[in-house]
C-alpha cells in the first residue's frame, strides 16, 4: 500500500504519454499522405526563422496587445513546465520537491514560476474578454461557428484552471511548510501564493494536505489531459509551430514554383537538336501522366499539410485579406481549416481500411469552393501576416492550376486573356501589328 500512489501515478503518466504518442503518430502518417518535398536548402535561413519567428515570437508582436499577452502565456507555459519535471520525479519516487537541494537557485525558480503563472492567468483572461466580450470580428467569422469557437474557449478555461491549481498547490504547501508538517521541506519562494495562503488559515494540517495533494494530482492529470487534447484542437501549433517555421517559405514570397514537366517540355521545344517524334523511354511510356495542380490533399505537399495542422485559427491572415475585406467568400484561415478537415477524413479512411479507399469526396468542391479560389488576388498578405509561417496561397494556387490545366475551368475573363496571349502575345485583344498605333495619336 505504501507504493500504491506511485504505481497509480506511473500508470496515469504512461497512459497519458502513450495516448499522446499514438495520436502524434497519426498526424505524422496523415502528413505523409502528401507529396514529399526537398527542403534541405537554405538551412541557415531556416534555423534563423525558427529562432526569430517560432522561438522569438517576432511576428506576434506586430499586433502589440495580443502579441504581448501571447508572449506571457507562451513563456509562462514553457518555463512553468520545468516544474512538471519535478512533479513527475516526485510522483514516481514518492519524494516531495526533490529539486529543493538547489537551494537559492530553486527559490529563484519557484519565484519566477509564480510570477509567470500570474501573467499567464492575466493573459488568458484578456484573451477570453477579447474573444467573448469585445467579440473581435476575426473571431466571429462564418468559419468560426460551432467547434472552432468552442475549442478556443475550452483551451482558455483549461489554462485558467491549470494556473489556479498550480497556485493553490503552492499556497497550501507554503502553509504546511510554516506548520512544520512532516514531508513538507521548507523550500521555494512564493510571492503570489503567499498572498493567497491566508485563505487557508485556520484549516487543520490533514485538511491542508488533502487540498495540496488534490491540487497536485489535478494539476498533473490536467496537464496530461491538456497534452492529449492538443491533437483534437487548434493548439497543436504549440508543438508543430517549430517544424512548420523551419519548413516555411524561404524564397521571395512573389516567386511561384514551375512545374518540372512543363519546364522540360518548353526546353524540348526550344532545343533545335531535339527530335519531337522520338519514342519515349520504356519507363516513361508506362508511367502515369503527371497530374497538374491539386484537387485533393494527396496532391498537396507534406509541408502544405503540416501548415494545415499548424494553423492557430487566429484569423490574422483573413483580417489582412483584401478579398475578404471587400465581402468575398475567401478566407485564408478557412482554406487551412478545410484542408485539415479533409486530411482528418482521409486519415480516418486509412485507419478503417488499412489504406485510402476512394470515398467520393475531395478537397475541391466538397470543402473549398471554386468561388473562394478565384477571389484570391495573390497579394501574399495572408502569408506575411501569419505568425507561424503558414502559406494558404500555395494551396490556392495549386488548386487553381488543377482547374486551369486539368479541367480547363478558368473563369471566362481569364480564358479570354490566355487566348489573347496565345494569339497576340499579350492579354489584350489587339493584333501585334497594331500595338504601336497609339503613338500616331499622340
Amino acid at each position: 500500500m505504501q507504493y500504491l500512489p506511485n504505481i497509480i501515478f506511473f500508470l496515469v503518466l504512461a497512459a497519458g504519454i502513450g495516448y499522446f504518442t499514438f495520436n502524434i503518430r497519426k498526424v505524422i502518417r496523415n502528413v505523409k499522405v502528401g507529396r514529399e518535398v526537398d527542403a534541405s536548402d537554405h538551412k541557415k535561413e531556416r534555423w534563423g526563422n525558427v529562432l526569430r519567428i517560432a522561438l522569438g515570437q517576432s511576428k506576434m508582436v506586430v499586433r502589440p496587445v495580443s502579441g504581448i499577452m501571447h508572449i506571457f502565456v507562451y513563456v509562462g507555459f514553457v518555463i512553468i513546465n520545468i516544474e512538471v519535471l519535478e512533479i513527475i520525479i516526485d510522483g514516481i519516487f514518492g519524494t516531495h520537491r526533490v529539486l529543493s537541494f538547489l537551494g537559492p537557485v530553486y527559490d529563484a525558480l519557484i519565484f519566477s514560476f509564480e510570477i509567470l503563472a500570474l501573467l499567464v492567468l492575466v493573459g488568458v483572461i484578456v484573451f477570453w474578454i477579447r474573444r467573448n466580450i469585445q467579440k473581435l470580428k476575426r473571431f466571429w467569422a462564418r468559419e468560426m461557428k460551432g467547434w472552432p469557437k468552442d475549442d478556443a474557449n475550452y483551451i482558455l478555461y483549461f489554462e485558467m484552471v491549470l494556473m489556479v491549481l498550480f497556485l493553490t498547490m503552492n499556497a497550501t504547501d507554503l502553509q504546511l511548510q510554516q506548520m512544520g508538517a512532516t514531508h513538507y521541506t521548507q523550500a521555494g519562494s512564493f510571492p503570489i501564493s503567499s498572498l493567497i495562503s491566508p485563505v487557508f488559515d485556520g484549516l487543520s494540517e490533514s485538511t491542508l494536505i488533502l487540498i495540496e495533494r488534490g491540487a497536485w494530482w489535478l494539476h498533473i492529470i490536467g496537464i496530461l489531459v491538456f497534452l492529449n487534447y492538443l491533437y483534437f484542437s487548434k493548439h497543436l501549433h504549440i508543438l508543430l509551430a517549430f517544424p512548420n517555421v523551419y519548413f516555411g517559405k524561404v524564397v521571395p514570397k512573389g516567386k511561384f514554383k514551375n512545374l518540372e514537366s512543363v519546364t522540360n517540355e518548353v526546353k524540348l521545344m526550344m532545343d533545335p537538336n531535339a527530335d519531337p517524334f522520338a519514342a519515349p523511354a520504356e519507363d516513361e511510356a508506362d508511367a502515369e501522366p503527371e497530374k497538374f495542380g491539386a484537387s485533393d490533399v494527396m496532391d498537396l505537399s507534406r509541408i502544405q499539410l503540416l501548415n494545415a495542422y499548424t494553423c492557430t485559427e487566429c484569423g490574422r491572415c483573413t483580417s489582412e485579406c483584401p478579398a475578404n475585406q471587400t465581402g468575398k467568400k475567401l478566407s485564408p484561415r478557412k482554406i487551412m481549416m478545410d484542408t485539415r478537415d479533409r486530411i482528418e477524413e482521409v486519415g480516418k479512411n486509412i485507419t478503417k481500411n488499412g489504406e485510402f479507399k476512394p470515398d467520393g469526396k475531395q478537397l475541391l468542391d466538397d470543402h473549398i469552393l471554386r468561388e473562394e479560389l478565384w477571389a484570391c488576388t495573390t497579394c501574399n498578405a495572408c502569408v506575411e501576416a501569419c505568425p507561424v509561417s503558414i502559406d494558404p496561397l500555395s494551396i490556392i494556387m495549386d488548386m487553381r492550376q488543377y482547374l486551369v490545366m486539368e479541367q480547363s475551368a478558368a473563369p471566362n475573363e481569364l480564358n479570354v486573356a490566355m487566348t489573347n496571349i496565345e494569339n497576340n502575345g499579350a492579354p489584350w485583344p489587339y493584333n501585334q501589328m497594331d500595338r504601336l498605333n497609339w503613338k500616331d495619336e499622340a
